[in-house]
């Protein structure tokens, strides 16, 4: 068995973690109405290949990424955990300084969302079994499929139900919280990780030149496959960069929420998802301010 990153979190954090991601899914719930997820049936062809790149060719990346790199069976598992997860809850707004399909990318976030309760723990049970480094050192680990889906859908899917249903019975009173409620939420957010760094800082030091490579080579990959997807598809430049966005910036917060409650003795996970979700925002809005650049003439 390789070296194993102890990582030092103790249980009220993890709890803390599992409201924070709630209470950011409700807001980000706020910004979805039924339509963004009925717009699906008026595009169907942006949002099967969004969904087939995401739940689909994400996976399998991942896995032939792993297959060559070799790396730690801990920082493999976190890797298909990212790429189980759902978008990433800032994707709509690099999507909106991109210049991209905003409706593609709020319909895509909206679904991906409410399919993570099926697709997440399949994709991750079904690449980490593939992988036989992952397959051996899931045998180790005491995984109940149901409490994972009961996570998935208590601090994920009810937030956005609540959140959705918040909107439609108070929609004037949620314009004015909205954009308060996704800014502060999304400060603590940074706020927790750079806690949790901070608390492992040596850790994070010491395996730095494994997982940071790691995760920009994944990131980066999963954002030129979503563009590739939907350039091949013939879905034009503004579609194309939407689908990207959505398959490079990944719910981190899930996968740690994940990490925690399932996999806490396996520190190398968490590691690789608190520096996912570092770096897809910093590579996300990178990107995102790159297109927002480029003329209107160039959106074809």
């Amino acid at each position: 068995m390789e070296e194993q990153i102890a990582i030092n979190f103790d249980p009220n954090s993890r709890l803390a973690l599992n409201f924070l991601l709630a209470f950011i899914m409700f807001g980000v719930a706020l910004d979805l109405q039924w339509s963004d997820i009925t717009r699906a049936i008026r595009k169907p062809k942006a949002t099967f290949l969004g969904l087939l790149s995401q739940f689909i060719l994400l996976p399998a990346l991942t896995f032939v990424i792993a297959y060559f790199w070799h790396p730690l069976p801990g920082l493999a598992l976190g890797m298909f955990l990212v790429a189980a997860c759902p978008g990433g809850t800032i994707s709509n707004f690099m999507s909106s300084m991109a210049k991209a399909d905003l409706g593609l990318s709020v319909t895509l976030t909206a679904i991906s969302t409410l399919l993570c309760v099926f697709f997440t723990p399949f994709n991750f049970e079904l690449w980490s079994s593939l992988y036989p480094e992952t397959g051996n050192l899931l045998k180790s680990v005491s995984l109940d499929a149901f409490e994972l889906f009961e996570t998935v859908f208590l601090f994920l899917i009810l937030p956005v139900f609540a959140g959705m249903l918040f909107r439609a019975k108070n929609p004037v009173f949620t314009q004015k919280i909205m954009k308060p409620i996704k800014w502060f939420s999304m400060l603590i957010f940074i706020a927790f990780i750079a806690i949790a760094f901070f608390k492992n800082k040596d850790n994070f030091i010491k395996y730095a030149d494994l997982v940071v490579a790691l995760v920009i080579v994944h990131n980066l990959s999963a954002l030129a496959l979503g563009y590739v997807v939907g350039r091949l598809g013939k879905l034009g430049e503004p579609a194309s960069r939407s689908i990207a966005i959505e398959t490079g910036i990944q719910n981190s917060g899930l996968g740690l929420i994940i990490c925690f409650n399932f996999f806490p003795e396996i520190g190398e996970m968490a590691l690789l998802c608190a520096s996912w979700g570092i770096w897809h925002i910093i590579s996300g809005m990178a990107l995102s301010v790159f297109w927002g650049r480029k003329k209107s003439s160039q959106l074809t």
